[in-house]
């Protein structure tokens, strides 16, 4: 018998599409699924006529496999995966590859790493991106784990993911153990925040500009002809255009309360342990557990009094601004993620390639942006470039769209309605760009209380001192910490 070139386990949706994007680009693929009667239904429907081997256990499928065996699992992270790695260890052979393709924790694939190489077996925690379409017409695709692993699937990776403009495939090794999965983790963090300020924008025209779903359709199809052309701003217009059975726009009768799955609530958590201010993706998470909260903020909009809104004088010049300030809050929150990664990249010794990252997202995954160009030539102008905000193009960007920006901040300020994100993002602007912020009292206040010592201006860096506020205690200083 034959054997394929790959195997998949999970057939749930993103499984089935990618099953059938590899064997359409000319590989042979055998599948598993824990409930065999998915792998029966999808030979016989989706997969006939195909060179999809459907198996109806694990020793069936490691054996349907050719050497070096390459199985990647597409199930739901966490224990699930443990689970089938300790399954699939016992029969499989010295150089065979595991690799994880769902939404896993970069951690847990840093520890996956090193415990199946202990096993003299291969390791492959990746990231991939673009959705149930992704999957079938082609993903992002952002492989990181064991390096000698990647000339064995690099062929396979390459021809599934989806094509940049210049025909660049959007694949290739990140890095070592948990480098693929952070960047993942990363562009779901970053897409959290590109759909929070989405929102913000929509919900902006909606409550002070009192536009029917007609005229905001067409503001984001504008939109998207532009800088702002992306994947989010261009569904974004299909939603408004989208009509229930009754004629009456869908989107009104979709219940304001968001889920996630964990991938930005990790990119928040990572970026608290690195010290790295990620503050616009964290804010577009806490709006998310906030709009959760549905029944209290009901309960709460029935007896807290808030301002009424009125809509701005020049409804024209507000969507102009409104517009730079999507923009603006965009290349805030690519910047903040560029930088999360710069400082895991250090601390986990995984040379990142922030160039490459960015040509990784051009095509296929939910974040692709035309600015991903700009961001690729920044980062191939100057491969230590620190901030986003550092390099020429961004900062004229931001810098030309910050009156606008502020005009909108201002106008939900004054009537009321909260844009989490895109405030969020100025505040971090202006403090970034501040060489002095008031963090000098809140040392005061540390040593005051706490005697946590302090720098001073008007010596060198790095020498502390504790000063005797009260007159009553000791010389003594504390210990304290830096992230």
């Amino acid at each position: 018998m034959t054997k394929s070139h790959i195997g998949l386990i999970g057939l749930a949706v993103m499984g089935e599409n990618l099953v059938l994007n590899i064997e359409s680009k000319g590989f042979t693929v055998s599948v598993f699924n824990r409930t065999t009667d998915k792998v029966r239904k999808f030979v016989s429907g989706r997969a006939k006529g195909k060179r999809i081997t459907g198996t109806y256990s694990l020793k069936e499928f490691v054996n349907s496999l050719e050497k070096p065996r390459k199985v990647m699992i597409l199930v739901k992270a966490g224990q699930p995966v443990d689970d089938y790695i300790n399954h699939l260890i016992p029969i499989l052979q010295k150089g065979d590859i595991i690799i994880d393709g769902g939404n896993s924790n970069y951690k847990d694939t840093m520890r996956r790493t090193e415990y199946v190489e202990n096993k003299q077996l291969l390791y492959i925690g990746t990231g991939v991106s673009g959705g149930e379409e992704g999957a079938l017409k082609g993903p992002s695709i952002m492989p990181g784990g064991s390096p000698v692993a990647w000339p064995y699937v690099k062929d396979i990776f390459l021809a599934v993911a989806a094509r940049a403009g210049d025909g660049t495939p959007c694949a290739g090794w990140v890095g070592n153990n948990g480098a693929g999965h952070f960047v993942k983790m990363v562009h779901n963090g970053i897409e959290y925040g590109d759909m929070q300020i989405i929102a913000e924008a929509y919900y902006l025209m909606k409550k002070l500009l009192f536009m029917n779903h007609a005229d905001m359709h067409k503001v984001f199809s504008e939109w998207n002809k532009g800088d702002l052309d992306s994947y989010l701003v261009e569904i974004t217009a299909d939603i408004l255009s989208y009509n229930d059975d009754d004629g009456e726009p869908l989107l009104e009768k979709i219940l304001d309360s968001a889920g996630q799955k964990g991938t930005g609530k990790w990119t928040g958590i990572s970026a608290l342990e690195q010290g790295i201010p990620v503050t616009l993706i964290t804010e577009a998470v806490f709006a998310r557990c906030l709009s959760a909260q549905k029944d209290l903020r009901v309960k709460a909009s029935e007896i807290i009094n808030g301002t009424v809104a009125r809509a701005p004088a020049d409804p024209d010049r507000f969507i102009r601004d409104l517009k730079d300030a999507v923009f603006a809050s965009k290349i805030i929150s690519y910047s903040q993620g560029f930088d999360l990664m710069r400082e895991a990249s250090k601390e986990y010794d995984w040379n990142l390639n922030f160039g490459e990252i960015a040509m990784l997202w051009r095509a296929g995954c939910i974040i692709r942006s035309v600015f991903l160009e700009n961001m690729k030539k920044a980062y191939m102008k100057n491969e230590n470039l620190e901030n986003l905000l550092l390099d020429d193009f961004f900062r004229d960007k931001v810098e030309k769209a910050q009156e606008g920006w502020r005009r909108v901040i201002a106008l939900a300020v004054v009537n009321g309605i909260a844009i989490p994100a895109i405030s969020s993002a100025l505040a971090y602007f202006d403090g970034f760009r501040s060489a002095t912020l008031p963090a000098n009292l809140i040392q005061a206040q540390r040593d005051y209380f706490g005697a946590h010592t302090y720098e001073r201006t008007d010596k060198q860096r790095g020498e502390f001192f504790h000063t005797n506020w009260t007159g009553e205690g000791g010389d003594t200083p504390s210990t304290s910490y830096d992230v």
